[in-house]
């Protein structure tokens, strides 16, 4: 005998997730920029800030739109998914590339602590993200009421 999961309101598991992938994402990118301030200074700490906060605006709006779009249509979510990821991709090198020709990377920037941050918050990240998912109980059908056979 099984019992039907309560009902929970609309893409709370999703935003819960999300909440929790950027929590752990900005911990570990706080501690970044902590050390970058004590070890390189000024240059490395704001570098290590503006990946954090790269990290956390390309993978909270990726998957805040994932989100949103399965909560609507599951059946689009993985072509969105994607899709997400490609713009993802593009975006980032987008930004990079955008930094690289102001000169900001030269001059404000330290670039080794910049990449760093991006690298390190995208593995808490995707280890968060993983994580949770992984023990969501989502249900993948919907269970009809006790009786109504």
């Amino acid at each position: 005998m099984t019992t039907a999961p309560a009902p929970s309101p609309a893409g709370f598991a999703g935003s819960r997730l999300l909440m929790r992938a950027g929590a752990a994402s900005l911990a570990v990118g706080v501690v970044a920029i902590l050390v970058a301030a004590l070890v390189g200074g000024r240059d490395a700490a704001a570098g290590a800030a503006v990946g954090v906060v790269l990290v956390l605006l390309v993978f909270g709006g990726g998957a805040l739109m994932v989100d949103l779009v399965a909560g609507v249509l599951p059946t689009a979510s993985l072509l969105i998914a994607l899709l997400t990821y490609t713009l993802q991709v593009v975006l980032m090198g987008l930004v990079f590339l955008v930094l690289t020709r102001s000169g900001a990377l030269d001059d404000t920037l330290d670039r080794a602590w910049l990449g760093g941050a991006v690298i390190v918050g995208t593995f808490a990240w995707l280890a968060c993200q993983v994580t949770l998912a992984t023990r969501a109980r989502i249900p993948v059908f919907a269970v009809d009421e006790a009786g109504a056979r």
